[in-house]
């Protein structure tokens, strides 16, 4: 079966550039040379060895979808997500320092947005109207590494696990929705990004990328079968700015 310009595979095109991307991120952190002798500020946070603090930020959900082959046919419909929504989440930061370059982060939160499958048949669209919207909490819990502190800024690569459940995984065929998705899902993060000192505080801006290591493809028995049998997996994948102040 012949791919979707828009395929499940340039969803991995994109993992990688947002994996290259935070490596970019951190090792200019880490080569980052001082300019001069400044004054070092909020030096205490580095010492604490619990802190807490609050992250606003904006994602875009996607999936990562595998084509169904048990029920394909020369007329099956290829399913894609043709155009990324913007969301946002707030987390709650709560942090304990285990060696001066080593940090372990629970970030419980809520997190908004949602997904716009489009059908296709024989490249041609053949339905826009399965939008998946989504209100997770989130349970991420992951380990911060920082390179060594250059006057007030620097970088930091994280990575982890999350936990999410979703609230508004229920949709309604009134609504035109034939699909639905398992309550459930735990994912791998990898981001990165920088710390900046102010006198009082930590801002930090952090670029994540978000994986799905199951299937949220729920099996349904619809009027019209033929969304849910276009794909065999549906995975999550979910992009992040944050704004942290700690």
């Amino acid at each position: 079966m012949a791919d979707h310009p828009f395929s499940y595979k340039s969803m991995k095109k994109l993992k990688v550039s947002v994996c290259l991307f935070v490596c970019l991120l951190y090792f200019s952190g880490v080569s980052a040379q001082p300019g001069g002798k400044k004054v070092l500020n909020y030096q205490q946070h580095d010492h604490r060895n619990i802190h807490f603090g609050f992250c606003l930020g904006l994602n875009a959900m996607d999936y990562t979808i595998t084509p169904s082959t048990a029920h394909y046919s020369t007329d099956s419909l290829l399913a894609n997500v043709s155009k990324l929504s913007t969301g946002f989440h707030i987390q709650v930061v709560s942090a304990a320092r285990l060696t001066d370059m080593l940090e372990l982060r629970f970030l419980p939160g809520i997190a908004f947005s949602s997904r716009l499958l489009h059908f296709y048949r024989n490249n041609r669209l053949y339905d826009d109207k399965q939008q998946l919207e989504s209100s997770y909490i989130e349970l991420p819990l992951l380990l911060k590494y920082k390179s060594v502190r250059v006057n007030n800024c620097r970088g930091f690569l994280v990575g982890g696990f999350n936990s999410r459940f979703d609230l508004a995984k229920t949709y309604r065929e009134d609504d035109g929705i034939y699909m639905d998705l398992n309550l459930n899902d735990i994912c791998y993060e990898l981001g990165g990004g920088f710390d900046f000192y102010f006198p009082y505080f930590k801002l930090s801006l952090e670029i994540r990328g978000s994986w799905g290591l199951f299937n949220v493809l729920k099996p349904r028995s619809t009027p019209r079968p033929e969304f849910q049998n276009a794909i065999d997996k549906l995975r999550s994948s979910v992009y992040l700015f944050s704004i942290y102040i700690e």
